[in-house]
């Protein structure tokens, strides 16, 4: 069973079990799944061809094989550089397997080498592996558990230590051995160490696209998918958590209810889907004003709430003032309806708001009836203002 053809064989077995699980990932469209699925496609291949090599034929078993495996790793790393938002493409790791190919050239046919050639593939592999973990410990988002990424550096910086000791013992005569799958106590450990971290960087890609798939799955339950606000939801659980820090702080903190004006109007005369755009186009105006650290949500319909910190109720209107000033840029849309007369008239959109402070031993559902209260004066006054409760 520790025979090294052996270990070769259930490699690609493991190899060929990761490519189901990442091929029923593709069509969700994470980005790298791709890149991921060709190159265990790759290493298959290669590791095969490996486990060939006591039947000669050294073009294919020895050279095809192991500038089969370095492409392989270095779509690894392009798939993870297109998970991560980067530019995949890496020319450096191409000139590497091209020095790759023509070092074993070169230490098979001109000058045999075991060793050399073993260096020069190990060393290769140390540097991939060590910028597929480095990528995953370095462009991790902030807000997501590490648990996926760490197993990816780890299972990554693993391979890269094994490549790496394992082309210094050969590269200097340390190590002396005739072939690749000689039966040696060392080489069987260091081709079940090398070889078998591709299996775990395998099972790193299928937790990292896991991860991706709850993140999204938590943006469509917490964010508005047409406004880009919090959902009603989110927005309150986020504005309780912030209510409790600024309790426990003693920091100022302003809370807002916001309502576009004559809404109904827009979707009566321009439809619902004209209604749709401007919802859109408020939410990313009032997004663009606000700061990190304050809240927006959408409450329901046309109606919204922000929640500011460090911040006055004086500063605050002045805040929704400055807002309501950019909204008027806003058209009504519908341009193929805005032709017919019945339906012109308003050229901005214009918002009413209501707004109060946090006061001792308030609840956030308190705050937020002021406030609401506030907005309904607003729109008494006539719409298109900002009302202190």
């Amino acid at each position: 069973m520790l025979d090294p053809v052996n270990i070769l064989l259930v490699t690609v077995l493991s190899s060929i079990m990761s490519l189901a699980i990442l091929g029923s990932l593709r069509p969700a469209g994470i980005p790298g799944v791709g890149r991921w699925i060709g190159a265990y496609v790759m290493a298959s291949v290669a590791l095969l061809l490996a486990g060939l090599q006591r039947l000669g034929v050294p073009v294919l078993t020895v050279l095809v094989s192991n500038v089969l495996l370095a492409l392989a790793v270095v779509r690894v790393l392009e798939g993870c550089r297109q998970f991560f938002g980067l530019k995949p493409r890496v020319p450096l790791a191409y000139a590497g397997v091209a020095a790759l190919a023509a070092g074993i050239v070169w230490w098979y046919w001109a000058e045999p080498s075991l060793g050399a050639r073993v260096a020069v593939v190990s060393a290769f592999h140390a540097a991939i592996y060590t910028s597929i973990g480095w990528l995953a410990l370095r462009c991790r988002p902030p807000a997501r558990p590490v648990y996926s990424y760490r197993f990816v550096t780890l299972s990554a910086w693993l391979g890269a230590f094994a490549h790496a000791l394992r082309g210094v013992m050969y590269g200097s005569g340390f190590v002396m051995q005739h072939g690749l799958l000689d039966f040696t106590p060392l080489n069987v450990a260091w081709l079940a160490l090398g070889i078998l971290v591709l299996p775990s960087l395998s099972i790193g890609m299928v937790l990292l696209a896991h991860d991706r798939m709850a993140e999204r799955l938590e943006r469509l339950a917490n964010q508005d998918e047409l406004t880009g606000a919090l959902t009603r939801r989110a927005f309150l659980a986020q504005a309780n958590a912030m209510l409790d820090t600024a309790r426990g702080t003693g920091e100022r903190v302003t809370l807002a209810i916001v309502d576009i004006d004559h809404f109904k109007s827009i979707n009566d005369h321009y439809g619902h889907a004209a209604g749709d755009r401007v919802l859109a186009q408020f939410g990313r105006i009032v997004k663009g004003g606000v700061r990190a650290s304050d809240a927006f949500g959408r409450l329901g319909g046309e109606e919204f709430a922000l929640f500011f910190t460090g911040m006055t109720r004086e500063e605050a209107v002045r805040r929704l003032d400055e807002l309501r000033v950019l909204t008027l840029a806003v058209r009504r849309s519908a341009d193929t309806h805005a032709r017919e007369p019945e339906h012109g008239g308003h050229e901005g959109l214009t918002f009413s708001a209501g707004v109060d402070e946090l006061q001792a031993q308030d609840s956030l559902a308190a705050l937020m009836a002021r406030a609401d209260a506030a907005l309904y004066v607003a729109k008494t006054r006539g719409r298109d203002c900002v009302v202190a409760a």
